[in-house]
């Protein structure tokens, strides 16, 4: 099946995964790095968030070189509920998978678990972590301080970050997953955009002159905006707080990553806990609609109907990014060649 759009590619999952493997390989990363960033990365192609999918990998790219880890993630202090990591620079879809398998191995034996990491950066979809505890039977959180990229409400430039905050919870079915970044545009969308040439939304973000502007290229230079106003700058900052407790003061990545998960038996049998948020869900569904709507739809619902779809489908990329991505590829092949 091929893409109807004449700009776009259409992959298969497999050959999606290949692409992944093989430009990440060019970017330099081992055998076992790029297939856990294939794996998170796809993912979110799959579930329909373009922009946290194939293309980031061209972020990475860009990024790489600038941000040379300076060893491998490491321990730096741990107690039987806890757990800190020093990431040294690795990126953080990398470092922020490790903390999650920790804090999952540590709540299933102690009930309660958080883990923080800092010295990394791009930590990816934070969906895709606390769905690894929900499906584990757990309560996921995940909060994210990252660099400064968004002004505070009246501010002419960058002084938080985008700060996204996940929830992850078990139910009878799919776990109902939350995840919000406090700005009114994520980086990686931003990113997106200013590949497509596309113009950002009115109101969103500020130049470096701190004007408003539409133009994403201008926007990376200058700031985002919160989302809500000083709603969304609380939150924000709720999240730069939860951060200084993940270790972001210790790191030159101004960064700190903070996952949490809790067995539901700590207040409830799981069983108990799964049957009564189940049925919590399906009541809200049931409310009465407006004219013309077909149904209340709840958060993680479509991305996990789009996953369905697309793995059996496959799915579609900008060809730009496609081919950029392919010549990631061919270093990999080169590299294969030379060394034979």
């Amino acid at each position: 099946m091929q893409a109807n759009d004449a700009k776009r590619h259409h992959l298969t999952v497999e050959q999606a995964h290949a692409l992944s493997i093989n430009a990440l390989r060019g970017i330099g990363y081992d055998a076992d790095q790029a297939e856990t960033l294939a794996r998170h990365m796809l993912d979110a192609a799959l579930c329909g968030y373009e922009y946290s999918g194939l293309p980031k990998i061209l972020n990475l790219a860009e990024y790489h070189d600038k941000r040379q880890p300076t060893g491998p993630t490491h321990t730096v202090h741990e107690t039987p509920l806890s757990v800190m990591l020093d990431a040294c620079r690795n990126n953080g879809m990398l470092a922020i998978q490790e903390a999650t398998e920790r804090v999952i191995v540590k709540s299933k034996e102690q009930g309660f678990a958080v883990a923080g990491v800092y010295n990394s950066w791009m930590s990816g979809r934070s969906a895709y972590y606390v769905e690894q505890i929900a499906r584990a039977g757990m309560i996921g959180i995940h909060t994210i301080s990252s660099r400064p990229q968004v002004a505070p409400p009246g501010a002419a430039r960058a002084a938080i970050g985008t700060n996204p905050i996940a929830f992850g919870f078990p139910t009878q079915s799919d776990p109902l997953i939350i995840d919000i970044g406090t700005s009114s545009v994520m980086f990686t969308d931003l990113a997106l955009k200013a590949r497509r040439g596309e113009l950002l939304a009115e109101g969103v973000a500020i130049d470096a002159l701190g004007n408003p502007t539409r133009d994403p290229v201008a926007a990376s230079h200058g700031a985002a905006l919160p989302f809500g106003g000083y709603k969304g700058f609380a939150l924000a900052l709720a999240m730069n707080a939860l951060g200084v407790f993940a270790g972001s003061g210790y790191g030159t990545e101004d960064a700190g990553y903070l996952i949490l998960a809790m067995r539901p038996d700590l207040m409830m049998p799981l069983e108990r806990y799964q049957a009564d948020l189940s049925a919590n869900l399906a009541r809200i569904k049931s409310t009465d609609r407006q004219p013309g709507v077909q149904e209340i739809r709840i958060p993680s619902e479509r991305a996990f109907a789009q996953r369905k779809i697309n793995l059996k489908n496959g799915i579609e990329l900008d060809k730009n990014i496609y081919v950029a991505l392919q010549k990631l590829g061919d270093k990999t092949n080169n590299r294969s060649q030379t060394s034979r």
